[in-house]
């Protein structure tokens, strides 16, 4: 991707409005107006102006999380496909227009796994609870091998968290209603994604009130972002996000 950034690439285009000024390249800029104007009657104009352009060496690493719990083929609605089709063109956008950041996808059920890009069709629901907490803990883990400043997390939900593992090896869960136990150890990995400075932007699929509070206060805890949307329009909210981010990212 050309344009603003910070790396040069040793190659000139003309000056568009919004260029920095001290990207101006004086010397290339003067034989433009010796070459337009003559030497006699000597004088430099806009035309004549070329920046040196640049290339972000940033990068961005994003993790996206994918709830593969049973409520996502719950109440006659398929969920779960249009996730995998909004992760396949978030990878296809990524690769293609911004080759030197880093995609990686992982499944959260009862437990969380990462899954390659290229299984992504296959992807199933199974029988499985909600364990948020699973799922933020291996984003987290992934990111933290990326080198680069430049790190968010996406999540994809239509459930609330309703299972957890003990440090015994077994599953607490719940079902019914916001369980506090499940719910606060959402809000602290939430509390420690910022700490590391990873965002998580949180694309909730169903919104029922109690989800939709137990949203807001993750977010808040995140100090993230939350999107309210049913399956129409997923793809397009999340592109824009994706773009948004990298732009502020890349600047802060």
């Amino acid at each position: 991707m050309s344009g603003r950034g910070d790396e040069h690439m040793g190659e000139f285009r003309e000056y568009r409005f919004g260029d920095s000024l001290e990207r101006i390249s004086m010397t290339e800029s003067l034989k433009n107006a010796q070459i337009n104007h003559g030497i006699g009657n000597f004088h430099l104009s806009e035309e004549d102006l070329v920046v040196e352009d640049t290339q972000f060496k940033a990068q961005m690493s994003t993790v996206l999380m994918i709830d593969i719990s049973h409520s996502m083929i719950l109440y006659g609605e398929d969920r779960i496909t249009p996730a995998k089709k909004v992760a396949m063109a978030l990878a296809e956008l990524i690769t293609t227009r911004y080759p030197k950041d880093t995609l990686e996808i992982l499944v959260f059920g009862n437990d969380a796994w990462p899954i390659p890009i290229k299984d992504l069709p296959y992807l199933k629901v199974g029988p499985y609870h909600t364990n948020t907490v699973a799922g933020l803990q291996l984003a987290m883990d992934m990111l933290r091998r990326k080198r680069n400043t430049n790190k968010q997390i996406f999540m994809i939900t239509d459930g609330k968290p309703s299972c957890i593992r003990l440090a015994d090896g077994t599953y607490y869960k719940n079902s019914v209603g916001l369980d506090d136990y499940i719910v606060e150890k959402c809000y602290n990995m939430a509390r420690q994604a910022r700490k590391l400075h990873i965002p998580i932007t949180t694309f909730m699929i169903a919104k029922d009130p109690y989800l939709t509070q137990f949203v807001r206060h993750f977010t808040e805890a995140n100090k993230g972002k939350a999107f309210f949307t049913g399956l129409k329009g997923l793809g397009e909210m999340i592109f824009e996000d994706y773009e948004q981010n990298r732009r502020k990212r890349l600047k802060g």
